[in-house]
């Protein structure tokens, strides 16, 4: 088989590292197609990366009868619309996060994936690719920490990028929407179960903007899961140190820790504000490895004509856990699934 040539559409920070890593780092797959509204930024990045055919529309591009795959990477409301439309063109799909905006078009899109079963299709929950997470994940299936009795996530963006935050509020569907659900989905991975209750409190502590939204600028909520596992998450928007994703497994025999300390690499740096480690920024230099390897997968699936592990069902669970998530946030009260 020749290489998976795949056309992506959406160029804004994580689309457009997607079409950087699909043209130059994964092994197997031809970048053939880039679409995006804004042609100044389609052109200058189709010229940069050698991509000759660009599209405005996605529908043009789903219809391509050269193209075997569509990475999703633009707006979160076009995903729906967009993945039913690349699977009914005989497209395989890769999307990201979230399935959809509402748990009926997750339902819609769960119809569209199992209609066109000969496809694979798969959602970019890239922790599951981190080399770490992936680690612990072996731990937990081996036994070596026994029976898990908490799982504590943590998902903090700095400080400093809170104006795009603001910004973005009224269209994000909230933190726990946004956010949380990476760390839901680890849960439930990690777990192989389903939360039971869930009683989620926060606020706006330093940015009142938010409250128009019913939402909050540092956000919790705490779960049973049915296999009796305590799992408490934690979305912030004020990291004054910079970006911070952590987790602890608590099992009966052992605790994991997944990046406890933050930091950007293994370097230390000595001057006169003392002895140092530096942290990510962003999503983009913490989980860089991850985003080459989800896609990675992807095409591997595609090529070895099998399944890929995170699902269309997937996607659909970790909103409604999120959604209820937030109903437990806005109306104060502990929720039953």
């Amino acid at each position: 088989m020749g290489n998976i040539r795949i056309g992506s559409v959406g160029l804004g920070r994580l689309g457009l590292r997607h079409a950087e890593n699909i043209a130059r780092r994964v092994i197997g797959a031809e970048l053939t197609a880039l679409c995006d509204k804004d042609t100044v930024k389609l052109n200058s990045t189709a010229d940069r990366l050698e991509v000759k055919l660009r599209f405005e529309s996605f529908e043009e591009m789903a219809a391509m009868e050269d193209l075997d795959a569509v990475l999703i990477a633009s707006p979160s409301a076009f995903h729906p619309e967009q993945i039913v439309k690349a699977l009914n063109e005989g497209k395989h799909v890769f999307s990201e996060k979230p399935l959809g905006v509402t748990v009926e078009e997750c339902r819609m899109e769960e119809k569209a994936v199992a209609n066109n079963r000969g496809k694979v299709f798969m959602l970019g929950f890239m922790r599951r690719f981190d080399p770490s997470y992936r680690y612990a994940k072996e731990k937990i299936d081996t036994g070596d920490i026994g029976r898990i009795i908490m799982i504590r996530s943590y998902s903090q963006d700095p400080e400093k990028f809170i104006d795009g935050a603001i910004t973005f509020a009224g269209h994000s569907g909230g933190e726990f929407l946004d956010m949380a659900v990476h760390d839901i989905d680890i849960a439930r991975w990690f777990t192989g179960a389903e939360p039971e209750t869930v009683y989620a409190i926060g606020g706006c502590y330093a940015h009142k903007e938010f409250a128009e939204y019913n939402d909050g600028d540092n956000v919790s909520a705490l779960m049973k899961f049915s296999d009796e596992s305590m799992v408490f998450l934690f979305a912030g928007r004020t990291a004054p140190h910079g970006y911070n994703v952590e987790t602890e497994i608590i099992g009966t025999k052992g605790i994991l820790r997944i990046a406890s300390v933050p930091q950007k690499n293994h370097v230390e740096i000595l001057d006169n504000f003392g002895v140092r480690r530096e942290c990510s920024e962003n999503f983009l230099e913490r989980f860089e490895d991850s985003y080459v390897n989800e896609v990675q997968g992807f095409v591997d699936c595609i090529r070895e004509k099998r399944s890929p592990e995170v699902t269309a069902f997937d996607g659909r669970r970790v909103l409604e856990i999120a959604y209820k998530c937030r109903e437990s946030f806005e109306t104060g009260s502990m929720l039953r699934f």
